[in-house]
């Protein structure tokens, strides 16, 4: 049987799936977009709605993370730069932007400046440090040539990093 519930908090379709086997409990996994939903035959949908609300705001949680802020941002810049620079390098600043859709950030070593994509604040924050990582590397080297890269694969998630820029299709721009 598939139903919407009267308080949908998510933009997902609910299929209900009742059981006769199920005494107690709901459980709830996405599929394809559809929030599926299964709960006891004998529970009234007045029961089951508070729960499918509650099911669906803890998915919607873990499913859209809270963007990060430019604070949290120069907190991973100073904790990168202490572990992997000895805390050596220096910069101006470094703050999410929206006028980078072409990249995921960008730095200007001779001013000192930072800039990261505010598309990261929303993904995890391994592949941010990653980013992080590779901005920082460019104040000691502006290219992309091999003692760049020896600075920027010290980071240990660097390879798994990249594979997930590579899955959004923006990688490439790094």
């Amino acid at each position: 049987m598939t139903q919407e519930t009267p308080k949908q908090t998510a933009d997902w379709p609910i299929e209900v799936i009742r059981s006769a086997k199920r005494r107690k409990s709901v459980s709830a996994e996405l599929k394809s977009g559809v929030l599926v939903v299964r709960a006891p035959a004998a529970m009234s949908d007045d029961d089951l709605a508070p729960i499918v609300e509650k099911l669906q705001k803890r998915l919607q949680k873990r499913l859209r993370p809270v963007p990060q802020t430019d604070e949290e941002l120069e907190q991973a810049a100073r904790r990168l730069n202490k572990q992997y620079f000895s805390g050596k390098l220096r910069w101006q600043s470094i703050r999410y932007v929206k006028n980078q859709e072409k990249r995921f950030g960008s730095c200007t070593p001779m001013q000192g400046t930072i800039r990261i994509s505010h598309r990261l604040a929303v993904m995890p924050k391994w592949v941010r440090d990653y980013v992080v990582m590779h901005e920082l590397a460019h104040l000691k080297e502006a290219n992309h040539g091999p003692h760049f890269w020896k600075l920027v694969n010290r980071y240990p998630r660097t390879e798994r990093a990249r594979g997930y820029l590579i899955a959004v299709g923006m990688e490439e721009d790094l």
